[in-house]
Parts: structure tokens; C-alpha cells; sequence
């Protein structure tokens, strides 16, 4: 977990106030009751700056992209490419060539699945992923292994939801292509030690892609820092729209990877002989973008760095630390994911009460969790568990807030000891 001095740091309650203010959706009711909305994993609100931006767009720039002449066009250009720009400075990326734009974390995965390492794997090959990734960090490697007889190694997790670390080193062998890992554990809170993964992996010269949905929001991402080759994440999960997401990759590598989609945009020239495609970023970017939804994205990074991220991370581990304390304290209550290095999230079960009868009492509390496996089942079959229920914080969420959800889980109990 972080150091105390930290914690010391978090902001005061005004200024969490002032950051609520900004989220409009935050003063809505639910049943009834004031909506306490701890769902944040699944995706975050928006702030008013980001829903100005997009609704802009469309009343004053709406246009497409790249090779217009008239006014509209440059301006939603200039615009659409001025968001790369901030994505670029927000996980400090050497070049904005490095940026794709992609609908999300998701696709982003696929797209390297498919064009980087399909075509470099083989039956005598293999790719490391680790047993606390979603569903999207482990379907498309699947995928690609079933398609060239390659083999899908998985790292191993303790009890506590921590990596194995000496499992790493035993996995990356000669036939390794890639090591896809979790930077922070939609299901665990787990934040892994990707520096050291990276660096092992490096060392036997493969390279690693990160999947950073959870951790673009709470954990500051420096990409050359880290010396990740490639870095996923969705723009919803970070206060912006959905359907926006970004793949960074290092511009060495998606250099010699082809196009996983083709059609309008993503080409030099065509004719009926042949086609030449386009430079980088662009080769990725077939047809028209979610040109809203990157500037919106732009918009969502620009208010986070300007709350700054050691402010968020501070006051998000203060509160995580807090709800761990009450939830900790409630009888027939287990906490899974134990890291010492942990973030944003708590996944428990209560004795007697399955997580969807959790989740559908506290919403009629007006309190918002999500139920389930989370898009991680494996997870929950380490942990022989259906599935867990789920709270995860926000920048604008407060101790009341889980002083609500605490409040609602007694009532749960309440009700299945009648």
C-alpha cells in the first residue's frame, strides 16, 4: 500500500465537494434516495467540462477529419488532432505517432493480438498473461495462440491477489512473443509490479503490453518510464465518453505491424494492383473516428491533470483505506484481493448472501456496486467464488459515501438473519 505520508496529503473535504460540483449526473436520486455511485471500475461520471466539449463538437465543429478543405474540416482536424496531442503529454509518449485512436481497451488488445502477434507466433511459441486478467487480456490471446498452435502461459496469483514473481521468470523462455499483463486488477485492486515484469521481459528481449482501463485513472502512467512497448486503455474509464480509447505503441514496433482493419483513411494511394498505407498513427484508424469522443477525451484528460493525479490517488487511497476499516469490521464479511500494493477497489462476499442479492438491496438504497465475476472468471476460480460484490472509487467519492453503502450492507444482513 502507499506510505502514510501520502495519505497525509489527500485534499480536504471542501475541495472533494468542489470536485463533485463538476459531475452533474451526481445529483440525481435513485428510488428515492441520493445516489451513492461506487461503480466506477465498470466506468467513471462525467464532469461538465467533458459533456461541453462533446455537445461543442456538434454544434460548432461537426465535420470529418483529414483531407477536407473547407473551414469545418480543418477545425474538427485540428481539433481531433490536438486531443492526440494531450494523450500523448498525458502518458508522456515520445511522439503522437505512438497514439491510436481505438473505441476502447478492448480493441486495443485485439488490435495487437492480431496484428502484432499473430504473425509472429508459431507452435513452438508462447505468450504470458497472469490469473487476474479481464476477460479482454485473455480472449484474444486465446485466440491467437488457437490460430497458430502457440501455447498461453499464465502467471500465477497468492491468496492475497499478488503476482508470482518468480513464476514470471520461469515463463519467458525463448518461444515467448509477448507478456500481456494487468497494470491494476478490475477485480482485486491488485496494482502489479509491471516495472519489474517489463524488465524481466526485457531482458530476454520481449516485448510487453499493458492493460491500463483501471490504472489511467488512478495511477500516474508514464509509458517511457516504464518502458512499456504498448499500453491500452478506454477513455470512460477516466472521465470521458465511451466508445474512445487509446493504444500507445512504441513507434519501432508499429512500424513493421500491418493494418488490423483497412478502408477509407488508413491508406496512401490505392489502386485495383495495390495499396500503400498510410503513415502512423493512421494506418490503424480505418474509417471516421469517434472524432467527439476524442476531443472529449482531450477534455477529460486536461481535467484530471489540473486536479493533478498525486491529489486523486491521495484522496482515493484514504478512502479506499477507510471503506477497508468498515467493511473489515462487519461480521461474516471477506475482503478478496489483499495486495499490499493495492488501488480503488473493494471486492467482498458476505456469508449467506449471493453478490447479485447484495447489488439489488443497495440499489433500492440508492447505493450503486457491481455484482458478479467482474469479466474475470478465472479470478473468481482461484478464489473458488461465484463471483464478489464490488465497490470502486472515484475522485468524487467521500467517507459518507461509504458510510452509506456500510449502513446498506447492515440492512442486507437484516434481512437474510429474519
Amino acid at each position: 500500500m502507499k506510505m502514510e505520508s501520502e495519505v497525509l496529503r489527500a485534499p480536504q473535504d471542501d475541495a472533494v465537494a468542489r470536485w463533485r460540483a463538476d459531475f452533474p449526473l451526481l445529483r440525481e436520486s435513485v428510488h428515492g434516495k441520493p445516489l451513492v455511485y461506487l461503480d466506477n471500475a465498470a466506468t467513471t461520471h462525467k464532469p461538465q467540462a467533458v459533456i461541453e466539449a462533446e455537445a461543442a463538437f456538434y454544434r460548432h465543429d461537426n465535420s470529418n477529419v483529414h483531407r477536407g478543405v473547407h473551414a469545418l474540416s480543418q477545425r474538427a482536424t485540428d481539433r481531433y488532432e490536438a486531443a492526440r496531442e494531450k494523450v500523448r503529454q498525458f502518458i508522456n509518449a515520445a511522439s503522437v505517432q505512438e497514439i491510436v485512436f481505438v473505441r476502447g481497451t478492448t480493441e486495443a488488445i485485439n488490435l495487437v493480438a492480431q496484428s502484432y502477434a499473430r504473425v509472429r507466433l508459431g507452435p513452438d511459441d508462447n505468450v504470458v498473461i497472469s490469473a487476474m486478467e479481464h476477460h479482454s487480456n485473455i480472449v484474444p490471446w486465446q485466440m491467437a495462440c488457437a490460430q497458430t498452435g502457440a501455447e498461453l502461459r499464465v502467471v500465477p496469483i497468492n491468496d492475497a491477489g499478488e503476482l508470482d514473481l518468480d513464476m514470471v521468470e520461469r515463463l519467458i523462455g525463448p518461444g515467448t512473443k509477448l507478456v500481456a499483463v494487468t497494470h491494476l486488477s478490475n477485480a482485486l485492486g491488485t496494482i502489479a509490479p509491471v516495472k519489474r515484469i517489463i524488465e524481466i521481459a526485457h531482458a530476454h528481449h520481449v516485448p510487453v503490453l499493458l492493460d491500463g482501463a483501471q490504472a489511467i485513472a488512478h495511477l500516474g502512467v508514464d509509458v517511457r518510464a516504464l518502458d512499456a512497448d504498448f499500453y491500452a486503455f478506454s477513455g470512460h474509464k477516466i472521465y470521458g465518453p465511451t466508445g474512445i480509447g487509446v493504444l500507445y505503441g512504441k513507434a519501432v514496433l508499429l512500424e513493421a505491424m500491418p493494418p488490423y482493419q483497412v478502408g477509407g483513411d488508413m491508406i496512401r494511394s490505392v489502386t485495383f494492383g495495390q495499396t500503400e498505407y498510410n503513415e502512423l498513427p493512421y494506418k490503424f484508424e480505418a474509417g471516421t473516428p469517434n472524432i467527439a469522443g476524442a476531443i472529449a477525451l482531450g477534455e477529460a484528460l486536461d481535467y484530471v491533470a489540473a486536479l493533478g493525479l498525486d491529489a486523486i490517488a491521495a484522496h482515493e487511497h484514504a478512502l479506499l483505506e477507510y471503506a477497508t476499516a468498515q467493511a473489515g469490521a462487519i461480521s461474516g464479511l471477506k475482503i478478496v484481493g489483499t495486495a499490499r500494493d493495492k488501488a480503488s477497489i473493494l471486492s467482498f462476499t458476505l456469508d449467506g448472501v449471493h453478490p447479485h442479492d447484495i447489488g439489488t438491496i443497495l440499489d433500492h438504497d440508492g447505493v450503486a456496486i457491481r455484482a458478479g465475476h467482474h469479466c474475470a472468471m478465472p479470478v473468481m476460480q482461484r478464489f473458488g467464488i461465484a463471483g464478489t460484490a464490488r465497490a470502486s472509487f472515484a475522485l468524487y467519492n467521500t467517507r459518507a459515501e461509504v458510510d452509506a453503502l456500510v449502513a446498506a450492507l447492515a440492512r442486507v444482513q437484516e434481512m437474510f438473519q429474519r
